[in-house]
């Protein structure tokens, strides 16, 4: 797996000599796809999107992760992220991976390593209530994990609005805004009225039966009247924060 600057480094050992042609078309081969059977691992989506490849953990096995993350190893990838995980599941598999490390409110596994920053400014992840933390803390981690910088604001839904007007400087001083709510998905219209950023809203499954499991959330953002409020599908901390980091992308 490469990324741009280790693609533009090889080319530049190329024309320094430092590198034989068939030795970096070898390495240049490595980026096709791989089929393992149960899966076809993209290991080109970094140096074509920008985003490296991630694992959807729900619905595979402990087995199945563990090999793909293997796998993603051997090609030289030390940037290892699956969602969705329960702590049984990850467990399992950090026995076959060593150096992983479980994020149990986001229930993301990650492989640790040092990057550098690759945002123009923070990006603030919102949460209306405590039981939206398992989404608002997907979207946190994520974010940190494509090389943004990150800061939270927890339990400032709009049944107790002053507790959001309490942290209107943090709120101003950032790049781009995911705000995460369940019930009736009230709090991004509020904060969409109060700032000049990009606010991306994500419904949460949480609320009583009219919630219909996130839809009545989702419909709220949805026909929000402020102006700079885009949506995601219900509990989609991930897809938002992916959005968010390339708004902030240098």
């Amino acid at each position: 797996m490469m990324n741009e600057e280790q693609v533009r480094l090889l080319l530049e050992q190329v024309r320094s000599g430092h590198c034989e042609v068939d030795e970096a078309v070898g390495k240049l081969k490595n980026l096709s796809s791989e089929e393992m059977g149960f899966a076809c691992l993209d290991h080109h989506r970094q140096l074509r999107t920008g985003m490296p490849e991630v694992i959807y953990g729900e619905g595979k096995s402990a087995e199945q992760i563990a090999a793909i993350i293997n796998s993603m190893q051997a090609r030289g990838s030390g940037r290892i992220l699956a969602t969705r995980l329960s702590g049984e599941k990850a467990a399992l598999i950090m026995e076959c991976c060593p150096g992983l490390h479980y994020h149990e409110e986001a229930r993301i596994l990650t492989m640790s390593f040092s990057q550098k920053m690759a945002g123009r400014g923070t990006i603030l992840v919102v949460a209306a209530g405590t039981s939206d933390l398992p989404v608002a803390m997907e979207a946190a981690v994520t974010a940190e994990y494509l090389g943004h910088e990150v800061e939270t604001i927890i339990d400032v839904g709009v049944a107790g609005l002053h507790r959001l007007l309490g942290k209107k400087e943090k709120i101003d001083t950032a790049s781009v805004l995911i705000v995460v709510a369940g019930m009736e998905g009230a709090l991004p219209s509020v904060i969409g009225g109060l700032v000049d950023k990009p606010v991306i809203a994500v419904p949460t499954s949480v609320g009583y039966g009219t919630g219909f499991g996130g839809v009545a959330a989702l419909l709220g953002m949805l026909n929000s009247c402020a102006p700079g409020v885009a949506v995601v599908n219900i509990d989609n901390g991930f897809g938002a924060a992916c959005v968010a980091a390339a708004i902030n992308r240098i």
